[in-house]
């Protein structure tokens, strides 16, 4: 697995996104320096994902303690194969996500998805590999690329968060979206996944009030 961008391979992108863009020129000037998103790979960084899908941190954060206590602290296929689909919900998993869980562990099991080699495929492949999985959207697919394999070159257009931050960033009144969210991004390749980095971390700041938005970047939001 290919290591997460260094914190200088990281400047310099920034450094050449604000320079090919007034709009990501903004974001970079208020943003602090940050730092790559780095998750687990596997089936444990790709269950992880789902865990943390449509719950806040806070649950999210309790349903997976609770599911690597009693996975006995390995979160593998055989592991979760080994508990029936009640007592993955007693760890706090919704119906879906239990069965998405026992799935994908099938999956790897079976040899439908090899973790091991998802870095020899290219972005498109390796998506397609995902996506293939039941219970594996687009958003979760790309995110789990940009996270656990570190890929620099994902932008997970549908992602909320990012198209409230676009908006900022192109002064724009409404929230672009995902298609166009995809394609505003096409002009930041191949640094599309710092721009993404770039852009939570502006947002963040912000709704943590430690970066003030301008009046013409403000409006409705969240």
């Amino acid at each position: 697995m290919p290591a997460p961008p260094s914190p200088a391979d990281i400047a310099a992108a920034r450094d050449a996104l604000a320079r090919l863009d007034p709009a990501l020129a903004r974001a970079h000037a208020a943003t602090p320096i940050f730092e790559w998103r780095s998750r687990p790979g596997g089936y444990e960084g790709l269950l992880h994902l789902i865990v943390y899908q449509q719950v806040s941190l806070a649950s999210a954060a309790a349903i997976w303690a609770r599911t690597v206590q009693g996975l006995g602290g390995a979160v593998v296929p055989e592991a979760v194969l080994a508990r029936d689909i009640e007592t993955l919900r007693g760890f706090g998993l919704s119906l879906p996500k239990a069965r998405y869980a026992q799935e994908i562990a099938r999956a790897q099991i079976e040899g439908r998805i090899e973790f091991d080699g998802l870095s020899r495929l290219s972005d498109e492949e390796a998506l397609a590999a995902l996506l293939a999985l039941k219970g594996v959207g687009r958003w979760t697919a790309e995110t789990f690329l940009m996270f656990c394999e570190h890929r620099t070159d994902i932008f997970p257009g549908g992602d909320v968060a990012l198209q409230e931050a676009m908006r900022w960033a192109d002064r724009a009144v409404l929230r672009p979206t995902e298609k166009q969210a995809w394609a505003r991004a096409e002009i930041w390749r191949p640094h599309r996944g710092v721009a993404a980095h770039l852009l939570w971390g502006w947002y963040g700041g912000v709704k943590r009030g430690e970066i003030l938005l301008d009046a013409q970047g403000a409006g409705d939001d969240l």
